[in-house]
């Protein structure tokens, strides 16, 4: 068994996806070594503040820190593998408070940078609806969005990585950052580091149109690409799913729990598309056809399903008490890469994705609840199971 992206033996093949001629199968993961890591990752975390209410009502609020790489990095450790987070935070108590925290969690923050020059970005949650949770963001101008690709040069370099995680998020902070991300691109070509890109729009930071420019480039590049059934079409190429809509997406379909209302996607209706799963595979062999791996395909209350060249893989959601579901995105990427990292197949990988989502969900904060991996198997456990 290897830890090379490929299809799962007994596939479900409803929506599949079917081999052409030619297809390349996809570079293999490369081996541990002492002193590469398992994963690096970069982007901006912020100090995230989060509320119980409108925030024009005052009261207290929770001090923590969020943002989506560290929050895989953290995932990924209490898994068990070895994570390098990189970014910038401001020369202040709050990009202490984030660096502390990483190393708490046992990430390498040692290619971190400190920036006299900018503050660290903040984050507020206001809680408004019990599904709907408000984000507001403070961070124009800040240390983390002047990332520079000198700075991930170094890092990279250092030590370069089995796997190169990266979201769309950092791309959307600044044209230095985008340059960041496209240099960390170039490296793992030259290094052999497996890519992973979880979509991760964000209307807040950017239009649909000005993300799907960024990430088509990118695909090409892209070994496993991770993303909500209403992000799939900013990676299609050509004008792809741009005329395509989030309403009639799987997940919309069948519901997809809460979501913060910055990660709607807003793409013009595309009117009848038919079967979601059949519309899911046509989209799925674009982007096979581009030269990517594995799609993910993350879709809420319904699931996950994996598309490969030799068919698709589908895992229910599990049935948790949500609490937040805040963070459960880049809890179920730590899943999958962990089980990824593990040599396993993409069934697994499905299954410990979800599970770790599901455990985020039933936690409140970004990272907080992400398992361990003794933990994993708690989720099948009756009502009312006391630990001892």
């Amino acid at each position: 068994m290897t830890g090379q992206p490929t299809a799962a033996r007994g596939e479900d093949r409803r929506g599949a996806t079917t081999p052409r001629p030619g297809a390349t199968p996809g570079r293999p993961l490369p081996p541990g070594q002492p002193g590469r890591p398992d994963v690096f990752t970069f982007g901006e975390t912020m100090v995230a503040l989060r509320g119980s209410g409108p925030l024009k009502l005052g009261g207290t609020m929770n001090v923590s820190i969020a943002g989506a790489e560290s929050n895989v990095a953290i995932g990924l450790t209490r898994l068990g593998h070895d994570v390098r987070w990189s970014g910038a935070v401001g020369e202040d108590e709050a990009g202490q408070l984030v660096l502390r925290t990483l190393r708490a969690e046992g990430v390498d923050v040692s290619s971190a940078a400190t920036d006299p020059g900018a503050p660290t970005g903040l984050l507020l949650f206001e809680p408004r609806l019990p599904e709907v949770t408000r984000v507001h963001y403070y961070r124009t101008g800040s240390a983390g969005s002047r990332l520079t690709a000198d700075m991930i040069q170094r890092a990279f370099s250092a030590a370069p990585p089995r796997v190169l995680h990266l979201t769309g998020i950092t791309p959307s902070l600044s044209s230095t950052a985008r340059s960041a991300a496209r240099r960390a691109l170039q490296l793992a070509q030259e290094h052999g580091s497996l890519v992973c890109l979880d979509v991760n729009f964000r209307a807040r930071l950017w239009t649909a149109e000005e993300a799907a420019e960024v990430l088509r480039e990118w695909i090409p590049a892209v070994d496993v690409l991770i993303a909500s059934d209403d992000e799939l079409p900013l990676c299609l190429p050509g004008d792809g799913g741009l005329d395509g809509s989030a309403e009639g997406s799987e997940s919309s379909r069948r519901g997809k729990g809460t979501r913060t209302c910055a990660d709607a996607v807003n793409l013009p209706p595309q009117g009848d598309v038919g079967d979601p799963a059949v519309s899911l595979a046509t989209q799925a062999q674009l982007l096979l056809d581009q030269g990517v791996s594995e799609i993910v395909v993350k879709l809420g209350a319904a699931g996950a399903r994996v598309f490969t060249q030799s068919g698709s893989v589908h895992r229910p959601a599990k049935p948790v008490r949500a609490v937040d579901a805040v963070g459960a995105g880049d809890a179920f990427v730590a899943g999958y890469l962990s089980a990824l990292l593990d040599g396993e197949e993409p069934d697994v990988r499905l299954e410990r994705a979800i599970t770790s989502g599901a455990f985020a969900v039933a936690s409140r904060g970004d990272w907080e609840g992400a398992p361990t991996r003794s933990e994993l198997g708690m989720l099948g456990a009756p009502p009312g199971t006391v630990v001892r």
